[in-house]
């Protein structure tokens, strides 16, 4: 992009487990798919689920998860939160997939969180949505413990981006910014943060998306005499929000969010105008993935470029849906959550993004034998009363002792629960 961008840094290491021959056509696992395909962040949607199908062909085609193809359900979001609920609400509830990816924007992912997954307790894993309000939820426990996404927080970003608007001369600065969750709460860390390195905010005005003319907005942000504007926003509105900057005489000096990092931008506003625009945007340190993805996505997904904000991280968090699918011994969404942990493990091997690596990866009957063996057997009808899954965390010594009597140690610990709660009871 013209201008110069700071990249935060997040990295990624993964390990799994997989089939030894090709992904079966006749087995398949659906992941479901929530993207922004049209609307002010259609841009990043479409870039996201190309390289979410990406990923899944190179699992799909160094085995599969259990020698399954992976295939998602793909549906558009239209940018908007109430859609987004919608069509997530289907995918759960009747299509019941284990797995939802998405949103790509927070004031997306946000409402599909809180009103369908985290309630139905199905994983949702988002590769761009970068609110602070989402790591509020998980910590105030009321995300069910199913929420990750592959993007650092806007309380980083944030951060950065006070810093480095002071480095490159913005000392008295505009901000016009995004009427929504994700908006006001980058503005709400930058602000913390420049003014307490000394900055000075002349004015703040938050707009309102999809409108056909940001005069009045533009107009409001220039009192104050700034000398730069910080936009937060998306390439679309964020055009028409820069151009009417640009025409009513506003300095041509612009700081701007990850999502800017875009051609269309670009393009719309004209590049001579944006000579002096900065942006921060989150990224990683280079490794043999990165060179694999930005060596073969542009082909993959006919044309659109690897630097777009949503794509890598779109990948990552395919691989990171598949993998753990993988792990998982049953597509229960708990036992895919927990896996999720396993796979993120520092302390496993590295596997690195494409076939090849993927490849490397051992089959599950291989890592896990006896579950294995189980899984192929299988239980049979369950005698009452069932069982019910859930997950326990229990300390070290807990699990040695039962453990030392050899197969069935969970089913000890059940035992053992049962008689206490019958002593109690009598």
């Amino acid at each position: 992009m013209v201008g110069k961008w700071l990249a935060t840094t997040a990295a990624l290491a993964l390990a799994l487990m997989l089939g030894v021959a090709p992904a079966r056509a006749d087995c398949t696992i659906t992941v479901g798919l929530v993207m922004e395909l049209t609307g002010p962040a259609g841009e990043y949607g479409q870039a996201g689920a190309k390289s979410v199908e990406m990923a899944f062909r190179d699992l799909n085609d160094a085995g599969g998860p259990h020698g399954c193809k992976l295939v998602t359900d793909t549906r558009d979001s239209q940018s908007a939160g109430n859609v987004a609920v919608d069509v997530a609400t289907q995918l759960v509830q009747v299509k019941k997939v284990p797995v939802l990816i998405g949103g790509i924007i927070s004031s997306v992912t946000i409402p599909i969180l809180t009103s369908v997954t985290a309630p139905a307790k199905v994983v949702q894993v988002s590769p761009a949505s970068s609110s602070p309000t989402l790591t509020a939820l998980g910590r105030e426990g009321k995300t069910n413990g199913i929420f990750f996404r592959t993007i650092t927080s806007d309380a980083l970003q944030g951060v950065a981006a006070a810093k480095y608007a002071l480095d490159q001369g913005f000392k008295k600065i505009a901000v016009i910014h995004v009427n929504n969750d994700f908006g006001a709460n980058l503005y709400k860390e930058f602000a913390r943060a420049y003014k307490s390195l000394g900055g000075v905010i002349v004015s703040v005005t938050p707009y309102n998306e999809k409108q056909s003319s940001y005069q009045a907005e533009a107009t409001a942000a220039m009192a104050g005499d700034p000398d730069g504007l910080y936009l937060i926003s998306t390439p679309v509105d964020g055009a028409t929000i820069a151009r009417a900057w640009i025409s009513q005489g506003g300095v041509a000096k612009f700081l701007l969010n990850d999502g800017m990092n875009s051609p269309d931008f670009i393009s719309s506003v004209g590049a001579k105008y944006l000579a002096d625009a900065y942006g921060t945007s989150s990224g990683t340190s280079p490794t043999a993935s990165t060179e694999y993805f930005n060596a073969n996505y542009k082909t993959f997904s006919g044309g659109i470029d690897p630097a777009n904000p949503a794509a890598d991280r779109s990948y990552d968090a395919g691989a990171i849906v598949g993998l753990a699918i993988a792990a998982a011994p049953t597509q229960d969404p708990l036992a895919i959550r927990d896996a999720i942990y396993k796979i993120e493990d520092p302390a496993g091997a590295v596997i690195h993004a494409g076939k090849a690596d993927f490849a490397k990866a051992k089959p599950f009957a291989e890592v896990f034998p006896d579950l294995s063996a189980s899984i192929r057997r299988g239980r049979g009808p369950n005698k009452a009363p069932t069982k019910k899954q859930v997950s326990l965390r229990l300390s070290p010594e807990v699990i040695q002792h039962f453990k030392k009597g050899g197969k069935g140690w969970q089913s000890r610990i059940d035992e053992t629960l049962r008689r206490v709660v019958k002593r109690k009871a009598s």
